[in-house]
């Protein structure tokens, strides 16, 4: 089974300037992410970015890049301008890694890419047990219930599936959503077709919307631990100390 990973990667971010860029051990973070995706038997990576600071770097460690325009509003919509660039087929299987996920591992890019071609869903994406109630109640991190069957029934910032009594909460049963989506190429250009859905617009979750028109959505616990991203100074020193 084939698949390709397209890393979108925008260079402007209003936590962490440039934050693709900073320095992990000698490596900008942007090439930690795509050295993971490399090792995880994708036929292609290719850096989705609008900038030339990203791709003159990219260019540097050695990875593909695409141009693209400076006016998307989600990766999804980068990753779409890239397969019409680039003449990809319909039934590719692709892999969004976002940029600022240094600690990804290629298992799980593997993974989530697998799970997709093994099952007759339209996306894929995983998730992981929620750590503790403080994660389970934190609305920075998204929450997503699925049925015996691996289907998406929701994802939430709040906290699901809610506990009637709070001495009852069992973090067992609670997942955090990660953001990481395998689909086809064809499925991608049908999803900027969609009109957003009224529960994307108040969660801010755009999977909500391809729930909303009736598809579904596979999703598994990870394999391994994913880590965590970076959006502030915070995650930067976080990431730095993990990957030492």
């Amino acid at each position: 089974m084939g698949f390709s990973v397209i890393i979108p990667a925008r260079y402007a971010s209003t936590r962490l300037n440039a934050k693709l860029l900073q320095d992990i051990h000698g490596k900008p973070l942007i090439q930690h992410t795509y050295e993971n995706a490399i090792k995880s038997g994708a036929s292609s990576v290719i850096i989705a970015t609008d900038d030339a600071r990203i791709e003159a770097i990219a260019n540097d460690f050695g990875a593909t890049t695409c141009m693209t325009g400076d006016h998307h509003t989600s990766g999804t919509s980068r990753i779409a301008e890239v397969l019409d660039k680039l003449s990809i087929n319909d039934d590719e299987i692709i892999v969004n890694v976002q940029g600022d996920e240094p600690m990804l591992g290629a298992s799980v890019i593997e993974q989530v890419a697998n799970n997709l071609a093994n099952s007759d869903m339209q996306m894929a994406t995983l998730c992981e047990n929620v750590i503790d109630q403080e994660q389970y109640l934190d609305p920075n991190c998204v929450k997503v219930v699925f049925d015996k069957f691996g289907k998406a029934l929701y994802f939430s910032r709040s906290p699901i599936p809610a506990f009637r009594e709070e001495a009852d909460f069992d973090a067992s049963l609670c997942f955090k959503h990660i953001g990481i989506y395998a689909y086809r190429s064809g499925f991608i250009k049908q999803y900027l077709t969609m009109d957003s859905s009224v529960y994307e617009q108040v969660e801010k979750l755009e999977q909500l919307t391809v729930l909303n028109e009736g598809f579904d959505i596979h999703v598994a616990p990870a394999c391994e631990a994913t880590g965590f991203g970076v959006d502030t100074i915070e995650d930067l020193a976080k990431v730095r100390e993990a990957l030492q």
